[in-house]
């Protein structure tokens, strides 16, 4: 199989139909062998009619349907689990992005050997206010903290090696910084793309306001876990060792200060009490990192979703 086309999509009934004709039309051309894999995201309108219609047609289709709305991240990584090509495709189904960027993609995947390669919508035809702007300003935060120069970390139009998607797994609302995830595991050569942005044909956006928020939260989350994730005691034992450790010092020096002078009261000074408090944070962050380490990425059911119907 030369291309897994992983489509992720809630409420696209409109688009569907579209969107798969040009991608035939693009395999076609170039004599690729694919296979296109919807996911529907628990949508509310007809789109798994419409998908169970266009595979009537097309083979080359395979669907999977979320019993509720699970977020772009559980598709996503549905969809990886499922792909079976050499190198996968991931793209939205609201026709913003454009099926004639596949062939180029795969051919950097390929032939200049990059692990991962993301979109940039270089123009955008989105609100400048809602979307640019605050998508401008989390790049450059990613690319800061990451050290992933790339500049629309978020661009739904990525092309991956196979062994990529298999060895990642996304959840919550991680799908904004896949490539971070890569590259924490052990995927150095992560390159980009300007692709062609298109404005939305069919009905409307479906991310809101929440993202102004979730996002930096799922930064430091990803940053967070990616370098600790495996080893929470080198975080949580190292300012817990410091805190303690300092405060114990001090703690020591009072005591002797008040053996010299015993004028000088202990517990009417306020550096006993930060003493006492700085110990106390210590010594929970030292166990913390210890229950750290016993739960570390042992949760058996992040990725449960509860799937009404696949057709593979």
């Amino acid at each position: 199989m030369d291309l897994s086309i992983v489509i992720p999509l809630i409420d696209e009934a409109e688009s569907l139909p579209e969107l798969t004709a040009w991608i035939e039309r693009v395999m076609q051309k170039n004599a690729f062998s694919y296979e296109i894999i919807f996911v529907d995201d628990g949508s509310t309108d007809n789109s798994w009619e419409v998908i169970n219609q266009l595979r009537t047609k097309n083979p080359h289709i395979k669907a999977i349907k979320f019993q509720r709305n699970y977020g772009k991240s559980a598709g996503l990584n549905e969809g990886f689990r499922a792909a079976t090509g050499d190198v996968v495709i991931t793209m939205d189904a609201d026709m913003q992005d454009s099926p004639d960027e596949i062939p180029d993609l795969r051919r950097m995947i390929l032939e200049e050997k990059y692990d991962l390669v993301s979109g940039w919508k270089k123009k955008r035809f989105d609100n400048t206010l809602t979307k640019n702007i605050p998508s401008k300003f989390y790049n450059a935060m990613t690319r800061r903290l990451s050290g992933i120069y790339l500049h629309d970390f978020n661009c739904g139009l990525k092309a991956y090696r196979r062994n990529v998607v298999k060895s990642i797994e996304i959840y919550g609302d991680m799908h904004r910084y896949i490539p971070v995830l890569a590259k924490w595991a052990g995927f150095k050569k992560i390159g980009e793309k300007v692709v062609e942005h298109r404005a939305r044909k069919y009905g409307s956006t479906k991310f809101g306001l929440s993202r102004f928020i979730n996002g930096p939260l799922d930064l430091a989350s990803i940053m967070f876990v990616g370098k600790y994730g495996k080893r929470p005691m080198h975080f949580f034992g190292r300012w817990g060792s410091i805190c303690f450790g300092l405060a114990f010092v001090i703690f020591v020096y009072l005591v002797v200060t008040r053996l010299m002078h015993p004028e000088i009261g202990l517990s009417n000074r306020p550096p006993f009490y930060i003493v006492l408090a700085a110990m106390v944070i210590g010594s929970q962050m030292f166990l913390a990192g210890f229950i750290g380490e016993m739960i570390s990425r042992s949760a058996p059911n992040r990725n449960a979703y509860l799937i009404e119907e696949k057709l593979i």
